[in-house]
Formats: C-alpha cells, sequence, structure tokens
C-alpha cells in the first residue's frame, strides 16, 4: 500500500471505516452515478460524501446527519450519502481532511470546516465560494451577520454554511465544592479566585483534580482556545493580533503571565499530570469521564459540554443539571468588564475538488435549514447562528445552560481570521506544552513563540504593545 493510501485509510475515509453509516444515508448502492450532479431530467443525483469529525465516543453528529440523509434520499431517490466521519484529535483532523481535499480522488463532496481554517484551505486551493448559491438561497437571510462574516474570508466571499457557535467558560461539580466547604454559587473575580479554589480542592477533596486547562499540541485547538486564549484575553491589552497596526503582538507582558498561570498550576499540583494533558485523546476523557465520574473540580472548557451527558451523548449523567454549576472566566485581576470568552464554529463547506457539488449543495441547505439546524442546536448543545432558531421556544427551554452561556455571546471575542493563524495556533500550544512539561519556564517559551511568529509573519508584520 503505498503512503499515500495508507494515510487516507487511516483518516477513516475507506469504505471500511464507514460502511455503517453509509446505511444510514438511504440509498448508498442504488445505481445513481457517484460523479453525476443531476440526471437529463434536473433531478438531483450521484453520491454525496460527507466528511466530519467524530468526537470519541460521541455519535450525535453521525446520528443527526443519518436522519437528514434519509430524508434527502427519500426526496432525491437518485442520489446518495455517504457519511465519512473521521475520528481523531482536532490537528490529526484538520490535517486528514486537507490531505483528502487535496485530490478529486479523494475529496468529499461536503465537509465540516473549523472557521479559523477557511483562510488557510483558501490559500491552499482547497475550497469554493458559495455567494452565487447563497444569493439564490431564501434561508441565507435568516443567519446572523456575525456568524455570516465568520464564514466570510478575507477576499470578501463566503466559502460555508455555519450550523451553531460556542463561546468558553468555567464548568464546576458543586458537590465536590461542597465536600470542600466551597460556596456552590461560586462566582470567581479574578485568576487568584481560581487557584485559590482549586487549592482548596487538593486540600480537602485530594482524590480528585483540581483544575483543567487545556495545554500543548495533543489535544489540538483547545489547548489554543479554551486554555491559553482564555488566559492571554483576561490580560491587560492582551491579544494576539492588533487591529489598528494589523500585525501580530510579540513581547507581550500579559503572554509570560498566562504562561505564568499554567506554571503555577502545573506544577503546584492543580492540575493533570503533563502526561494526561499531553494526550490527543484528553479532550474527550474530560468531557466523558472525568466529569461524569466527579473526578474533576473545575473545568475551562466549551459551551457544548452537556452534549456529553444527554441520554443521546456519550456519557449520559441524568444527574448533571444538579450537579455542575458554570460561572463565567474571569480577567486576570478583574479588568475590563471582569470576564472573558472566545467563540469559535464551525461551517459545513463544498471542496474545490468535490465531484458533485449540486447535490452537496442540496444536501447542505437541508442540513442547515431551520428544522436541521434547530434539532442539531438541541442535541449537540450549540449557540444559534439562525434567528429563527435562537427564537424557537423548543430551543431556549431544551438545556438549562442555554441562557447562561447565550448571555456571554455579547461580549465574545474571536479569533483573528488570517491564514498564518494555524499555524500561530501551533507555537501557542507548543509553548504552554513547553511549561507545562517543564522543559521551559514562561519567559524562554514566549521568546519561542514570539521568534515563531516573527519567522512566519516576516519582522515587518510583528509589533510590541
Amino acid at each position: 500500500m503505498r503512503r499515500r493510501e495508507f494515510l487516507l485509510a487511516t483518516a477513516g475515509l475507506g469504505a471500511a471505516a464507514v460502511g455503517g453509516l453509509t446505511a444510514c444515508g438511504g440509498n448508498s448502492s442504488g445505481g445513481a452515478d457517484p460523479s453525476g450532479a443531476a440526471s437529463s431530467t434536473g433531478e438531483i443525483s450521484g453520491e454525496v460524501k460527507v466528511t466530519f469529525q467524530q468526537f470519541g465516543n460521541s455519535k450525535i453528529q453521525a446520528n443527526f446527519l443519518g436522519k437528514m440523509a434519509d430524508e434527502f434520499t427519500a426526496a432525491h431517490p437518485q442520489a446518495s450519502v455517504k457519511l465519512q466521519p473521521i475520528t481523531a484529535s482536532e490537528n490529526d483532523y484538520y490535517t486528514k481532511l486537507q490531505l483528502a481535499m487535496r485530490s478529486p480522488r479523494t475529496a468529499p463532496d461536503m465537509c465540516y470546516e473549523d472557521t479559523f481554517l477557511i483562510n488557510s484551505d483558501i490559500s491552499a486551493g482547497y475550497l469554493t465560494p458559495l455567494d452565487d448559491r447563497l444569493a439564490t438561497w431564501s434561508e441565507w437571510s435568516q443567519f446572523k451577520e456575525t456568524a455570516k462574516g465568520a464564514a466570510r474570508a478575507l477576499d470578501g466571499k463566503t466559502y460555508g454554511i455555519p450550523d451553531g457557535t460556542d463561546v468558553r467558560a468555567i464548568w464546576f461539580n458543586k458537590t465536590l465544592f461542597e465536600r470542600a466547604g466551597l460556596p456552590t454559587d461560586w462566582a470567581p473575580k479574578t485568576w487568584a479566585d481560581l487557584t485559590s479554589a482549586a487549592q482548596t480542592i487538593k486540600d480537602k477533596v485530594p482524590d480528585v483534580i483540581p483544575l483543567n486547562v487545556y495545554a500543548g499540541t495533543g489535544v489540538g485547538e483547545a489547548a489554543s482556545m479554551q486554555g491559553f486564549e482564555m488566559l492571554l484575553y483576561g490580560t491587560p491589552n492582551g491579544t494576539l493580533f492588533d487591529a489598528d497596526s494589523q500585525k501580530w503582538v510579540v513581547g507581550a507582558q500579559g503572554f509570560k503571565d498566562a504562561l505564568t498561570f499554567y506554571q503555577q498550576i502545573y506544577s503546584g499540583g492543580l492540575a493533570p499530570t503533563p502526561q494526561q494533558a499531553l494526550a490527543p485523546t484528553w479532550g474527550n476523557t474530560v468531557g466523558q469521564e472525568l466529569l461524569p465520574q466527579s473526578k474533576l473540580a473545575i473545568a475551562v472548557d466549551g459551551s457544548w459540554l452537556s452534549g456529553n451527558w444527554l441520554e443521546s451523548g456519550a456519557a449520559p449523567w441524568p444527574a448533571w443539571e444538579k450537579t455542575m454549576g458554570n460561572a463565567a472566566m474571569p480577567t486576570q485581576n478583574g479588568e475590563g468588564n471582569g470576564q472573558v470568552t472566545l467563540s469559535g464554529g464551525w461551517t459545513w463547506a463544498i471542496p474545490q475538488n468535490a465531484q458533485n457539488p449540486e447535490a452537496a449543495w442540496a444536501f447542505m441547505t437541508l442540513v442547515c435549514a431551520k428544522e436541521g439546524e434547530l434539532e442539531y442546536a438541541i442535541k449537540n448543545v450549540q449557540i444559534p447562528v439562525r434567528t429563527d432558531v435562537a427564537e424557537d421556544p423548543s430551543y431556549v427551554k431544551a438545556n438549562p445552560t442555554n441562557a447562561f452561556f447565550s448571555k456571554l455571546v455579547e461580549n465574545t471575542i474571536y479569533r483573528p481570521a488570517y491564514s498564518e493563524y494555524a499555524k500561530i495556533s501551533l507555537l501557542l500550544q507548543q509553548a504552554t506544552e513547553k511549561v507545562v512539561t517543564g522543559t521551559s519556564d514562561p519567559v524562554a517559551a514566549a521568546k519561542f513563540y514570539d521568534d515563531g511568529v516573527t519567522q512566519i509573519v516576516g519582522q515587518d508584520k510583528v509589533i510590541t504593545i
């Protein structure tokens, strides 16, 4: 087997990896021309290959897409849908998807694209713009402008339909807090409040991990966004990119302060061991094992986390609503409005090398119609990007955390929408890994980052503020 074929097979793109889910798509062997877009009568036809990331044991998205595929093939008997989940860490998913998109032979017709990768994937020639299609799609007007912006690249064109957004905050176990004598309505105001609570947990409930803040390359973008950036953007003038000068920031004190926070919690026994934190599956372990088993007291994590604990989730946990509490992430010393959150999101996109873009567009608009996005927002605990979904009573009532997290969106921060971000994000992950493993102190790790950014973007594109 050639190396390229081996990589594609291990990415989960082979027929064996998706055979069970293909059946969910309906009409997978109904004789349709797999390369066709529409029959001679204008009917949608052919196979639509859909690639997406599967997070550990969670089958929420796979089951949702299977249901949508059944509806699609019932409406279009000459078409079929082949679901191609990739079960991998975030960085590995991005790599495997990009590898597949390079060739018409392996490219999916529709793929799940993280918004922060849109510009870099456009630069690589992987995605096709959707503006002409969106101009005639009446439901596009229901999408919020901020969501549309997340799918719009620097060239002004739109390359995906967003299916939801998210925010980040603190999850804490109220039962463990009670055991430690901490308030169950806990609302930290500073980083010191975070470490103080974690120290109390360590002292009084020693059989659990006090605090998790993601770090390292193993968990990929989670270390950048749920971890480091939640700290950096809470420092005075903390930012990765200076909008006024249009330059990347280096040499910032807030950067060193964020790394020092990592050093404090990891060297002080307030965090998981480096071996635990650097595992590629650590994010799934946190959400699907440690929190449901009350083995982790405090987690800086995403708004979607409780999706694991629903009846349809990877780790059903009926008691989560009474056990878990939420708090906003505080700024370093209570600066600004006192809290910080970041938003990301995913879009459905059509690769440049897609062999059946017409059918992919038809399936995409079904998935992203109100009914589809409402169902997925409820089941996967997404923050809606469609106005009609956000206002739907069934969404508002679906999860007790929806109101809390939706409120945070008002002051959210988005990652820099530049093609260099993917490489710079990797530097963030490497810098945190150096600190949590003790191979570098915060000053040296910050210099490693500064040097790396300068090498990536050039000396004329960096600034110290």
